[in-house]
């Protein structure tokens, strides 16, 4: 298949718990830049981990960038995958260089150890963190830079070696306003430069890149709605899946909501 991600029928079960995703049936076209929405234990985690290629469905099938889950090696797809958030940012050794934070993104390793890269390969590690505005930090163990210094240079990672796919579990979780709006734009400017596909699962609409393209509804592992980004982010859709009111607005390229006074 040529599309970057395609769930058909897809079920994620765990023992003592039960369905925790699904079935789900979605398609990701490449080039499209996709937003997930959903209340805390909606699945936008568990679709990730599916989309990353770490986890198999328990039912139904999946194919990401080509390949069907369950009936290929996967490590080919997953080098062509890109991770932001916190998962990566806690396994990450806190005293690792920035530079060789993005180096290690080429192989989606934790190390540099036994490494080689060519000079086009550091070259290419500076330009990625100038591309997110992080060119002075290169030398700088990664402990020392702040929360949001260091999703940056995670983005710079993600990016590094022209991913066909990047996944954003919560990028922004945490941050303050100054922070956010960098690492937004910072996303904005991955996509404007023809940056590869990407789903970014959020809680927030304040977080959504003005670049995105779709957005995706989830509530209790189910896919409420899925398109166009200006057809989902609607007062009604949201209203539902979050059961409270809401209203949506949209200004500038951006989007943000609200619950109005009763």
């Amino acid at each position: 298949m040529d599309a970057a991600l395609v769930f058909e029928d897809v079920e994620v079960r765990i023992a003592d718990v039960g369905r925790i995703l699904g079935p789900v049936s979605w398609r990701v076209e490449r080039g499209e830049r996709w937003v997930l929405l959903g209340p805390n234990g909606s699945g936008k985690t568990t679709a990730l981990s599916v989309a990353g290629a770490w986890r198999r469905p328990s039912a139904g099938r999946a194919w990401v960038l080509g390949q069907e889950l369950g009936r290929v090696d996967v490590r080919s797809a997953r080098e062509r995958i890109g991770h932001v958030g916190h998962t990566v940012d806690d396994r990450i050794r806190p005293n690792l260089r920035v530079r060789d934070v993005v180096l290690s993104g080429r192989s989606s390793t934790l190390e540099t150890w036994w490494q080689v890269y060519t000079e086009r390969e550091r070259a290419e590690a500076e330009e990625r963190l100038a591309d997110v505005g992080c060119a002075d930090l290169a030398d700088r163990a990664l402990v020392t830079c702040s929360q949001g210094e260091r999703a940056r240079v995670l983005l710079a990672r993600a990016s590094f070696g022209r991913r066909s796919l990047l996944l954003f579990d919560e990028p922004a979780a945490g941050l303050d306003l100054p922070a956010r709006e960098r690492l937004v734009a910072a996303m904005d400017a991955t996509a404007v430069s023809g940056g590869p596909t990407s789903v970014l699962a959020t809680h927030h609409l304040e977080e959504v890149p003005g670049t995105t393209t779709h957005a995706a509804l989830l509530r209790g592992g189910r896919l409420e709605a899925a398109g166009p980004v200006d057809e989902v982010l609607t007062d009604d859709a949201l209203t539902d899946v979050y059961a409270v009111a809401v209203r949506v607005e949209r200004r500038g390229g951006r989007w943000t909501a609200f619950a109005p006074p009763a």
